[in-house]
């Protein structure tokens, strides 16, 4: 038991060193960053994937309402508790505030591009598209997002918006889910109709390309290439228990790799897209996204007292770990 306590105690020490750092700006690997919506603050995830800890707030300097984080974790899209908008860098766990060029107004949806160069702010049916990030963001275009229906609210009917997004990193192209099917639109006006889809689908961009992928309650999982051209499908599964329930779907960086989380079978399947061949990675937990985070994807969100948990993909063999809550 002494023996194997040993390098647990080490891992410990080690990171209350760099938890004893962050103070400024951070010391030692960090995994990312996730947003505390308990405490309305920024933590960034110290350690590597399956060592890891929650470290102290970073200080914007303004009470926070809500914080979005580029998939590099390189920066983090900020909506201040008085509904402002702000766009700062991320160096070192030490923030620094970039100019939204006039850009105002706190969106109800934040989509970043998958390399995060691009992102898309969506409120009123509109959503504006910015490039450059994350040095030098630029108002590209806007485009008109498709409703999805209609929801009485006792007084007049609200419009819904459609929840689904993906938007290519040249911010050229947005992919969502509307009138049973998955649309390409563009900030150019385009509005394609891809392949049919049912309503919660979800759709996903590779990075660096315009390959992109849907998974449908009915359908399956479609791959499609070069979706702003040629729009070549390949159903790469069936509907199946194992992607029951579809609570995230993502490309892995390089873009070999499609990755459908579930919710009902509590796990992963990996498509290798080369191989043409299929793995499933188990979770103790009941995955609800999956969000890039650096090299990882987060499969749940943080929550008072319990862990949450991340896809490791590059780990051999890929894996699901967990992040301590806090005080554990």
């Amino acid at each position: 038991m002494k023996v194997l306590s040993l390098p647990l105690c080490g891992m410990v020490l080690a990171t209350s060193g760099w938890l004893a750092g962050q103070q400024g700006k951070l010391s030692g690997p960090v995994t990312g960053f996730v947003f505390d919506g308990s405490g309305r603050v920024l933590r960034p995830v110290q350690g590597v994937p399956g060592a890891s800890l929650l470290g102290d707030p970073v200080s914007f300097g303004f009470d926070l309402a809500a914080v979005y984080i580029s998939p590099r974790q390189d920066s983090a899209l900020v909506v201040g508790a008085d509904q402002s908008l702000h766009l700062f860098l991320l160096n070192a766990g030490a923030p620094t505030e970039v100019s939204l060029g006039g850009v105002t107004g706190a969106p109800q949806q934040v989509v970043f591009s998958p390399s995060g160069t691009a992102v898309a702010l969506v409120a009123s049916g509109t959503a504006r598209v910015m490039t450059g990030l994350p040095g030098s963001p630029t108002l590209a275009g806007t485009v008109r997002v498709p409703s999805t229906g209609t929801v009485s609210t006792g007084a007049r009917p609200i419009l819904l918006s459609t929840a689904a997004f993906a938007l290519s990193d040249d911010g050229m192209y947005l992919l969502t889910v509307a009138q049973g099917s998955a649309r390409l639109l563009s900030i150019h006006g385009q509005d394609r109709r891809l392949i049919a889809a049912q309503a919660g689908a979800l759709v996903a961009f590779a990075a660096g390309a315009h390959d992109a992928a849907v998974v449908d309650s009915v359908a399956g999982v479609t791959l499609i290439r070069d979706a702003a051209g040629t729009a070549g499908t390949q159903v790469l599964a069936a509907p199946d228990d194992g992607l029951a329930g579809p609570a995230g779907l993502a490309f892995s960086r390089d873009g070999h790799t499609l990755y459908v989380a579930s919710a009902t079978a509590q796990s992963v399947a990996a498509f290798n897209l080369a191989a043409a061949s299929r793995t499933a990675i188990g979770c103790a937990c009941t995955p609800a996204m999956l969000a890039p985070m650096g090299n990882v994807f987060r499969l749940t969100e943080m929550s008072s007292g319990a862990p949450f948990w991340l896809l490791d993909g590059g780990a051999n063999p890929p894996r699901t770990v967990f992040v301590p809550a806090l005080g554990e």
